[in-house]
């Protein structure tokens, strides 16, 4: 009884900009709620979460597929690359390349594949040319999709006016925040066609930025956000060298994920 779904790939996934302390690696994530509501319509269904920040598409294939395949999964969730496009020296190419033929390796084990395209985020005009590569990529998924209709679901999110609210991004410009996670897992779950429980309550008016805010603001970004992601670049490190995944093993989640963190952390301020 119950099926597994198992998603891999970056910081997306793993749930960056969804902070929360009580869930592995401080994060919760459209995953984790996608989860849960499937166990709400079957609790004896199984999820695992093999995902971490700032992986490229090379690290989810050689450290993920594999691992997640072994587990059997009915349902497996893939977006990865994101991390390559930021990269201008990366040919695109090669790149598509690689996630098709990732992409075919998941299709041949017969689980249904989740692919996504990503959002055409409003960015500062010094990140534009990374846009254009985005645009490339989302139509080459697209193309995936339309190949392998009766096994690949499209979460096309590219087209959702919703992420056009800067309120639904963290802080960083790059990763969505709770609200956006959390309208992440229902238009999913639509999707899908799983009836579940989670409400999306509309944003009020938006706030009016003046001119000096605006570029205070965009200042900081650089500053806080920007400069130290390229730094890390040249230096090799990524925010994701220290971490595993937030669920390696499948869980039920019917049994409480926080509850399950708590027992899992349990052991380590005993000691």
């Amino acid at each position: 009884m119950g099926g597994l779904f198992v998603a891999i790939g970056d910081s997306f996934t793993e749930g960056v900009g969804d902070w929360d302390v009580r869930h592995p690696n401080g994060v919760r994530g459209w995953a984790d709620r996608v989860a849960k509501q499937l166990s709400k319509a079957d609790p004896g269904s199984r999820y695992a979460n093999l995902a971490i920040r700032s992986r490229r598409l090379a690290g989810v294939v050689e450290e993920q597929i594999g691992p997640a395949l072994d587990l059997k999964p009915d349902l497996i969730s893939f977006y990865a690359g994101g991390n390559d496009l930021l990269e201008l020296r990366k040919d695109l190419g090669q790149l598509l390349q690689a996630y098709t033929e990732a992409v075919e390796r998941l299709v041949s084990s017969g689980a249904r594949v989740l692919l996504f395209t990503g959002f055409d985020v409003p960015l500062h005009p010094v990140l534009e040319p990374f846009k254009r590569r985005n645009w490339v990529f989302n139509e080459h998924v697209r193309q995936i999709a339309r190949q392998y209709p009766d096994s690949v679901t499209l979460v096309d999110y590219w087209a959702w006016d919703a992420y056009g609210d800067r309120r639904m991004w963290d802080i960083d410009k790059l990763h969505m925040n709770r609200a956006g996670h959390r309208y992440m897992a229902i238009q999913i779950l639509n999707i899908l066609g799983v009836r579940h429980q989670l409400e999306f309550e509309p944003f009020g008016p938006s706030e009016r930025v003046g001119l000096v805010q605006s570029v205070h603001r965009d200042v900081e970004w650089l500053r806080q956000w920007v400069l130290p992601m390229f730094g890390r670049r040249i230096r090799g490190v990524t925010l994701g060298d220290e971490l595993q995944p937030k669920w390696p093993e499948p869980i039920r989640p019917a049994d409480g994920m926080k509850k399950m963190y708590r027992r899992r952390r349990r052991p380590l301020h005993e000691n």
